[in-house]
């Protein structure tokens, strides 16, 4: 009996190793990144749907926003994978989330897309999860006309400056790139429903380059779209890219070189070639990975002192690490 049953254990971490060696290998004639399969080091912590992640290179932490019921909405774990705590009042149902660092402190921006009393907005919380500010209308989904009344954000990005970009929205009335000073107040707005220059429909993820532009993920039209951050102006798309699927989440790498993307719906993270400072031209993927069907990649963070990539998967429920090979 005792032979039998040390065959079978022997067979099933088999089949972890084939497991992890068959769904996670990055694509391409020289890896770039490797799966770190110990992270998190207590997995039974996801116990909802993961749908955002954000990286706190300065501290070497990371959140993790869920769904579900009676569940955390925010986990947080340390780089090494350990779970720490978690924080709930005041979430509804996270969508994106970005840690901003200052000289002073570090806060944590969620997107809740919730309808109920704490839905369509965009709130700050301190690292423990006390609330610290609001923007929009807890409850009410918002109107295209006016800045700071949301339907359903979909993500945020603060500039060291405090200055935010917020994408509006997830499938709501609104189909817009919002910029905002660090007060709070309107700098430009750009974008309304359809497919053609600077309009969207579902710009589901938004971050910024080295060279002064803000890339965005235009979901259903099947395009990233890039503008300049001082004026909003439209500098170009990216489509040849995304005949497959649409784009879900974007995130430049630690160095600015490439642009990590997840296509939700083919289970596939694709790295781009970022282009320097000029024309945005054709999009390129130089490696991609193929994921584990109904992984459903939803949106992506990178730790950028380490260059790690962390993917929170909507249909796994997890969220996975990929470490840099050099």
């Amino acid at each position: 009996m005792a032979g039998t049953l040390l065959a079978l254990l022997a067979l099933l971490g088999a089949s972890q190793v084939l497991k992890a060696e068959c769904f996670s290998p990055w694509k391409g004639e020289q890896q770039m990144y490797k799966l770190d399969i110990g992270w998190p080091k207590t997995p039974e912590h996801f116990t909802g749907q993961t749908f955002c992640v954000a990286v706190d290179s300065l501290h070497g932490l990371v959140y993790v926003g869920q769904r579900g019921d009676n569940v955390p909405k925010v986990l947080v774990f340390s780089e090494e994978g350990y779970f720490l705590h978690s924080w709930n009042d005041t979430v509804e149902m996270p969508h994106g989330i970005f840690v901003w660092n200052t000289a002073i402190g570090s806060s944590v921006w969620i997107t809740d897309v919730g309808t109920g009393k704490y839905g369509h907005t965009v709130k700050q919380y301190s690292p423990l999860g006390k609330l610290m500010q609001v923007l929009g209308t807890p409850g009410n989904a918002g109107s295209s006309l006016i800045p700071l009344q949301f339907d359903q954000p979909a993500d945020i990005f603060v500039e060291e400056t405090g200055e935010i970009y917020v994408v509006d929205g997830d499938g709501g009335m609104n189909n817009r790139l919002l910029k905002l000073t660090n007060d709070y107040k309107e700098l430009w707005l750009t974008g309304t429903n359809g497919s053609g220059i600077g309009q969207f429909r579902i710009p589901h993820s938004v971050t910024l380059d080295a060279f002064g532009r803000v890339w965005v993920a235009d979901r259903d039209n099947k395009r990233i779209q890039v503008f300049d951050k001082v004026t909003g102006e439209w500098l170009g798309s990216w489509s040849g890219c995304f005949s497959e699927d649409g784009p879900y989440s974007v995130r430049f790498t630690a160095d600015y070189k490439y642009l990590i993307v997840a296509q939700l719906n083919i289970n596939r993270l694709a790295i781009l070639a970022a282009p320097p400072v000029g024309s945005i031209g054709d999009c390129a993927i130089v490696h991609s990975v193929q994921l584990a069907d109904e992984t459903k990649p939803h949106l992506v963070d990178v730790d950028m002192r380490s260059g790690a990539v962390y993917v929170a998967e909507i249909g796994a429920q997890q969220v996975q690490r990929y470490v840099p090979l050099s």
